[in-house]
């Protein structure tokens, strides 16, 4: 743990920002007699919900800033996913200390100033691909924005560049191989000039299922990232070891705590991630509730980097979990199932209520060949295998069912 540098931190945060002044002063904290990384339980968790709720009262900004608003010169907000955006700005020294995160995703995905990298999302005030935006450009690549763009004309585009890497949401690379198949029959996607893609947004990436679609789609690498608006990118894949997501542990302080009782689990238990960002001095989270579930390795990667890692991405996320008739199913279990049945284009979650009790069914698109029914069958039996759940799946025409740019609304709750 970067000791020194957590210390300077609760510091300046103590000394220049409303929030965690008196959210300290309130926990009785002597910020001067601290030491780490012994007292970092000490410090109280901070989560979303009181950062959303400082911002209502005292907006927009809340109480979390530590520099005058003039120094300022980036805005973002959070997709509000799960309840209210939050605004956040970053100075200019706060927006390089991400770039500086970002560029770590690149080289772990062996992407460098060669490549061509192709962003196909509308250029809204999401903060992911824009960091990775200008983190590219200043390690030399050249970056096309896809922003106002249909998806037949941003794979043209991606095929008159003869883009290398792709940054989208796993949701959004599935639909483009859809739209190529629809629009482009004769050149098959994966023949194209694309050999990664930087996938965020969604815990997609790594999900086995969804992770081989997308790459037999493209015919290309997969590389997972994970990070939030509040936090800036935490973690990213390796391209030796699929399906873990390496922690930047010069950069942030990583814990993985029990969601009852707050204590540190071991490696290889599932928790919570709580996270501190060591270099964002002028917008800081301390010991952040991400809400994500992750079980935490140690050790040594096959890369050479001695970080810990997170094994299979994010799990789940806790906001997400459904209790339906006494079993907790999670979005990620849904869909690591559907995505194995190659035969299923698009899917749909809904949660309904009836008498006080629960149920859960699934929409599927199909593809026009195979037996639908022995298909729906199939799919019903691996759910319930997999979740524990009876789950009714019933198909649906060809369109019927949305299609999502960035992160994908496929779980629905009607109660």
């Amino acid at each position: 743990m970067p000791a020194e540098r957590l210390a300077r931190l609760v510091r300046h945060a103590h000394a220049h920002s409303a929030f965690y002044q008196r959210k300290f002063d309130a926990a009785g904290i002597d910020v001067a007699s601290l030491r780490f990384p012994e007292d970092l339980q000490t410090l109280p968790l901070t989560t979303k919900a009181e950062l959303v709720a400082d911002q209502a009262a005292n907006p927009p900004w809340g109480t979390l800033l530590t520099e005058p608003l003039e120094r300022y010169t980036r805005y973002c907000q959070t997709s509000s996913t799960t309840g209210s955006p939050l605004r956040w700005v970053d100075t200019n020294e706060s927006w390089q200390w991400m770039l500086e995160c970002w560029k770590q995703v690149y080289r772990a995905a062996r992407v460098g100033a060669a490549d061509r990298v192709f962003f196909p999302f509308s250029f809204g005030p999401f903060l992911g691909f824009w960091a990775g935006f200008d983190a590219g450009s200043q390690m030399g690549m050249l970056c096309v924005p896809g922003g106002g763009m249909s998806s037949r004309v941003r794979l043209s585009v991606i095929d008159a560049i003869q883009a290398t890497v792709i940054c989208c949401t796993p949701t959004y690379a599935l639909r483009l191989a859809e739209v190529a198949d629809e629009e482009f029959p004769g050149r098959p996607l994966a023949e194209s000039s694309v050999r990664v893609l930087i996938v965020a947004g969604e815990p997609g990436g790594s999900i086995p299922a969804t992770r081989d679609r997308i790459e037999r789609s493209w015919g290309a690498r997969v590389i997972d990232h994970y990070g939030l608006t509040e936090t800036g990118p935490i973690g990213f894949e390796c391209w030796e070891t699929p399906g873990a997501l390496h922690l930047n542990e010069s950069e942030y302080v990583c814990e993985v705590l029990d969601q009852a009782t707050g204590r540190p689990v071991e490696d290889g238990q599932p928790g919570e991630l709580v996270v501190t960002n060591l270099g964002r001095m002028s917008a800081p989270v301390i010991r952040y509730r991400t809400a994500d579930i992750v079980v935490r390795r140690s050790g040594p990667c096959g890369c050479g980097r001695a970080s810990a890692r997170l094994e299979g991405g994010v799990l789940a996320r806790a906001d997400d979990m459904i209790n339906i008739r006494g079993v907790n199913v999670y979005p990620t279990g849904v869909e690591a199932v559907v995505r194995g049945f190659p035969d299923v284009v698009e899917f749909r979650t809904t949660v309904t209520e009836a008498h006080a009790m629960r149920a859960l069914s699934v929409e599927v698109e199909l593809t026009p060949n195979g037996d639908r029914a022995a298909i729906i069958d199939r799919i019903a039996i691996r759910l319930k295998e997999a979740l524990g759940v009876s789950v009714r799946v019933q198909a649906v025409e060809a369109g019927a069912l949305p299609r999502f740019e960035m992160k994908a609304k496929r779980f629905v709750v009607e109660v």
